[in-house]
């Protein structure tokens, strides 16, 4: 049976038993700054399982794609190394919330394996939370598996929890017995051995009690259900292989890099490579399709890591050239038809790896550059071992494992400190933590206000008709508790039955005012929406005392919300343009929408050239002309994007969207505030365009009030260059030509006078040197604005004195640079310019050294100099006497 034919299956299954299919969610998880990426197919429900939000089923079924590569969950260093770890995978899952519990989790499972896919029930064996016997008489009445195949396992292998507080509660785990022949050895068991012969196929989570900050656990009202079954290790049991890399879903990449090597694959160690690769190759193609650029930090780090690994490994197969960028196209034939997005970005998910791979390879060299820096200083301490924390740094800055270091060392007859490697690398995973508890604890914050408003009614947003409206204070929060009422200075969290304040979502910044009650006024400063739709007014009280129950009047910042609104339908319009300008691949990698500016992220290879800008200026100014309506209107998700509505880069819908419609020009899913018709918008003008990571851009830009403000400031700038100039402003370009033409000819001319000043101050020098036992001296004090500059002189100096020692002396920044040149005669009549130049350096508080022709020091005394300078007839003359 396929992967695919699997995948199909078991989602048929549960939507034959009521649940609702679906679809995967990103790789980058929505509204979640907890995960790095999405790592279970619970992820997208995290909010329902919270009680944060509701969603029209209570049953659903997914096949989730997932990465476990940095973070809390991290699979990166054992993928390749066993026949079932990976980067990236697919989670058959399916959920229950609040509906049913184990005993038909159970029996889903169980027909699921044994009807559906028909394994054989004897090879079949599970796991249960020992303290769990309500599981383990379900297993024995509703699968009918003998006790003796019900393994009782303790918290670590079999209780479940979300975090350190919120939803958790047993597990339990369905393993197929591969048979005796992947046995590890005598204790080979259950909870005993994580050997190749019990493979975990699907474990079900029976979420039923609710953990408190002190541990203890309540029982929830209404438990839940969240299952999850790994696609390749079902579809290596169902296609009767060994390993997850020898099923269809992999062994063509690995046949394809066949083709590259020249060389079969070994299922054994030697085809350790062959695996990494394989597997990286799908995390890579996914994140990238998902949005996730290379980068130096959070997911773009993780990113860049993986390709980098996949790249070295491919350089120990003998593939010097980049590669990887050709695997795409067969990851793309594989899991196209599950989901078509790959098709579509093919092109881009190639170009993107191909640019990382070459400027790995550059990066590469500059390893190897530091990598010998860090060897010459081991040596000059006298040390037989590389401090752990250098290897460290190659490894995080350039990618070097830590393998190839030790290659290095040994070549050089060196050790490297594994142990100040590993510390370093868990004082990084330490550094990652604190990150991650502290999103996790602004997470909680959000669970918290949610919490106490659980009772309450989404509310009801009215803004895009009404910028004021009458209601009613239903919900006053201070410092996370519901009060009464709220004094002068204090801040609070306002909750109203229906409010215009438009909630910070979709890139657009949540609205100002307001609030005005007959005995208070509270100044809104930010408006927030809980995921389950509740609007909360953050803002201080800035007049009297506000009651709960108090009518309110809530009033926006009317002016602030048309500069927002100008700025966003503009969004729409630079979005298209782009997509126009510079090709449909062009999608939204991310925006802000603010009253003053709009800024727009998008997905391309290169930097944008003076005349793309243009035409995008132009082209967005052009709509802003023509007076085009903007429309809204709500339909059905499948009905919007059949009519052509972009849907925008991870947002996530609902089955009822709001579509913004620009008349004849565009039209995106959208619940952000727009302007009427785009003559509203007055103007726009691009600021700046830069780039943000590998394919990876930015635009920056203002309309209205600001994009006047931008051509004022750029015309005063123009008038006072004119009246610098002494011309007219349309003359500017043309004056600035003639000044620099009139520079450049005086750079000539001084150029050709420093050249004779310096033959004839070389010539006065020359004519100051002295005798010292029949080797000529030059040892003078020079103008020299760095040591490059007095090097150049003292070689021209050299040249011109034929035989003998030029010693000069530069004082640069309040230090003096020494430089000292032999002539090669010289040499061999016993002078050294290293040893020469370092003991005169050593008068003015300084040292130095190098070889015996040429060699150059520094001292911290420039006032000694001179002294200096003296020194070195006597010492030249110890030198020639041997002394």
């Amino acid at each position: 049976m396929s992967s695919n034919e699997i995948r199909q299956k078991f989602l048929k299954f549960f939507e034959k038993h009521g649940h609702t299919i679906v679809e995967s969610s990103s790789l980058i998880p929505h509204d979640d700054p907890t995960l790095l990426f999405t790592n279970a197919g619970m992820v997208q429900f995290k909010n329902v399982f919270l009680g944060l939000e509701k969603r029209p089923y209570k049953r659903a079924v997914t096949a989730q794609k997932c990465v476990r590569a940095g973070g809390k969950h991290n699979d990166l260093e054992t993928v390749g190394r066993t026949a079932r770890h990976h980067t990236f995978f697919e989670m058959l899952g399916n959920f229950s919330f609040g509906d049913y519990f184990k005993r038909e989790a159970i029996m889903y499972a169980w027909k699921f394996l044994t009807e559906e896919l028909g394994l054989d029930k004897e090879k079949l064996w599970v796991s249960v939370f020992k303290d769990d016997q309500e599981a383990r008489n379900l297993w024995i009445e509703v699968a009918g598996i003998p006790e003796y195949k019900i393994i009782p396992l303790g918290e670590k292998d079999n209780f479940w929890q979300m975090g350190d507080t919120g939803p958790c509660g047993p597990c339990s785990e369905i393993l197929y017995d591969r048979g005796e022949e992947y046995k590890c050895g005598d204790s080979c068991a259950i909870g005993k051995c994580d050997c190749d012969r019990w493979l975990e196929i699907w474990n079900l989570v029976f979420m039923q009690y609710d953990r408190d900050k002190d541990g203890n656990l309540t029982p929830l009202p209404k438990p839940s259900i969240d299952t999850g079954m790994g696609l390749e290790r079902i579809a290596s049991i169902m296609q009767n292989k060994a390993s997850n890399y020898d099923t269809d879903l992999l062994r063509p990449i690995i046949e394809e890099i066949e083709n590259l090597v020249g060389k079969k694959y070994d299922p054994g160690k030697l085809g350790f490579p062959y695996r990494v690769i394989a597997d990286h190759i799908r995390a890579c193609t996914f994140l990238i399709n998902d949005g996730v650029i290379p980068s130096n930090e959070g997911r773009g780090y993780v990113l860049r890591r993986i390709l980098r690994r996949a790249v070295r490994f491919g350089k120990s197969l003998g593939l010097e050239e980049p590669f990887m960028h050709t695997l795409v196209p067969v990851v793309v034939r594989i899991m196209g038809s599950a989901y078509p997005d790959l098709i579509k970005n093919q092109s881009q998910i190639q170009k993107i790896i191909h640019e990382e791979e070459k400027r790995f390879h550059e990066t590469l060299h500059e390893g190897m550059k530091a990598a010998e820096e860090i060897i010459s200083k081991t040596k000059k301490n006298k040390s037989q071992v590389i401090d752990g924390a250098d290897a460290f740094m190659l490894y995080d800055t350039y990618g070097f494992p830590f393998d190839l270091m030790a290659d290095i060392a040994e070549e050089h007859g060196l050790k490297v400190d594994r142990d100040g490697f590993e510390e370093a690398m868990e004082e990084q995973r330490r550094r990652a933590k604190a990150a991650y508890d502290e999103n996790n604890e602004v997470f909680w914050d959000l669970r918290a206000y949610a919490e106490l408003l659980s009772d309450y009614k989404p509310t009801d947003f009215v803004g895009y008709d009404h910028n004021t409206l009458e209601t009613e204070i239903i919900g006053i929060i201070m410092e996370k508790s519901l009060v009464q009422s709220a004094q002068k200075g204090e801040e609070v969290g306002i909750l109203l039955p229906e409010t215009p304040f438009y909630a910070e979502s979709g890139g657009q910044v949540g609205d100002t005012g307001v609030l005005k009650t007959e005995s208070g006024i509270i100044k809104v400063r930010d408006t927030r929406k809980l995921p389950d739709s509740k609007v909360v007014h953050m803002g201080i009280v800035e007049e009297g005392t506000v009651y709960m129950g108090q009518k309110v009047e809530a009033i926006i910042d009317a002016v602030r919300r048309k500069d927002t609104a100008r700025n966003h339908t503009a969004t729409h319009l630079l979005h298209k343009a782009l997509r126009e300008v510079l090709g449909e691949h062009v999608q939204q990698r991310g925006s802000l929408v603010a009253p003053d500016r709009l800024r727009f992220d998008f997905s391309h290879m290169h930097p944008l050239t003076p005349d793309e800008l243009d035409e995008i200026e132009r082209r967005v100014n052009e709509k802003i002309i023509e007076n085009l309506k903007v429309d809204t209107f709500i339909t059905s998700y499948k009905d919007a994007l059949n009519l052509g509505a972009v849907a925008l880069f991870g947002e996530k819908y609902s089955e009822e969207v709001r579509v913004v419609s620009v008349e004849g020009y565009t039209r995106e899913l959208c619940g952000g505030t727009h302007v009427r018709n785009t003559s509203e918008i007055c103007s726009f003008k691009i600021i700046s365009e830069s780039g943000i990571g590998s394919g990876l851009r930015r635009i920056e830009a203002v309309t209205g009030k600001k994009a006047y403000e931008e051509f004022k400031n750029k015309e005063q700038i123009l008038n006072l260059l004119s009246s610098l100039m002494k011309t007219s402003s349309d003359k500017v370009v043309d004056r600035t030509r003639q000044l620099l033409n009139e520079i450049k000819d005086m750079e000539r001319q001084l150029e050709s006078l420093q050249a004779k000043l310096a033959k004839y101050e070389a010539e006065r020098l020359i004519n100051e040197a002295v005798n010292v036992d029949g080797v000529k001296l030059l040892a003078a004090e020079v103008e020299a604005k760095d040591m490059d500059a007095l090097r150049s002189t003292a070689d021209i100096l050299r040249g011109k004195l034929g035989s003998g020692v030029v010693v000069l002396g530069a004082v640069v920044d309040d230090k003096v640079n020494f430089v000292a040149m032999a002539t090669k005669d010289v040499v061999e009549k016993g002078v050294h310019a290293g040893k020469l130049v370092g003991n005169i350096a050593k008068i003015a508080q300084g040292g130095g050294g190098g070889r015996p022709d040429m060699a150059q020091a520094g001292g911290k005394d420039p006032s000694r100099t001179r002294e200096a300078l003296n020194a070195a007839k006597e010492i030249l003359k110890a030198q020639l006497n041997g002394i």
